[in-house]
């Protein structure tokens, strides 16, 4: 009895909601070319919502990342607002965007949808790294991601500032317990990112593909 209390009354992980969350983002391809390819957006954006919770995690250092990744998930949920039922679909906000010839400037939906998408891939990366090398520094794992996933897209205005936030990364341990619930092991933790990276690449691979086609994966900040 008392265990299937404490079983009710343990609260779920970030990462764990974060899962649930990330299951209702179907993509679903076209058949043929009178159709396009729909990413359900609410979802995604209450999965990027959680998701910073997980980066809050990692200290001051996230905290540009953090910001970058609420203002664009507002940006976009503006959008939707407009007309929930058409911009329920992602797809949708960037064919609008390219007709109206602004899907490429500064303020635009688009282009916060393809920085929250390099922030997701930045994000899933660095739990993979996580996942997998346990025993390497924190800081040389958010470095190694940041290389591999933002940096080619940054300036050297952005590249400096994430540099200098390096210094401010928590060690493996307490990035670990902090993301995990009361009593998890770290092999529950890491079964919890595989999931989560399972579920979350796919999507991220079908959000980069549509980004290429409407020409906006090139785009670099300051």
């Amino acid at each position: 009895m008392k265990r299937k209390r404490y079983e009710m009354e343990k609260k779920k992980t970030e990462l764990q909601t974060a899962i649930e969350e990330l299951s209702l983002v179907i993509v679903t391809k076209p058949v043929d070319n009178t159709e396009i390819t729909h990413i359900p957006l609410r979802p995604l954006l209450s999965f990027c919502n959680l998701i910073i919770q997980v980066l809050d995690k990692i200290g001051p250092t996230m905290a540009v990342l953090r910001q970058d990744i609420d203002q664009n998930i507002q940006r976009l949920e503006k959008v939707c607002e407009t007309d929930p039922c058409v911009y329920s679909n992602l797809v949708e906000i960037l064919k609008k965007e390219q007709k109206e010839g602004t899907s490429k400037m500064v303020a635009s939906s688009s282009k916060a949808l393809l920085w929250l998408t390099r922030t997701m891939d930045f994000t899933a990366g660095l739990l993979r790294l996580l996942s997998k090398e346990m025993s390497s520094k924190m800081e040389e794992l958010v470095e190694e991601c940041y290389m591999s996933t933002l940096k080619p897209h940054h300036g050297w205005i952005a590249s400096a500032a994430f540099k200098v936030c390096l210094k401010l990364v928590p060690d493996n341990k307490t990035f670990m317990d902090a993301i995990g619930g009361r009593d998890e092991s770290y092999e529950t933790i890491r079964e919890d990112i595989d999931t989560l990276s399972s579920l979350l690449t796919p999507i991220l691979k079908e959000i980069f593909l549509v980004l290429e086609q409407y020409g906006l994966n090139r785009s670099r900040s300051m």
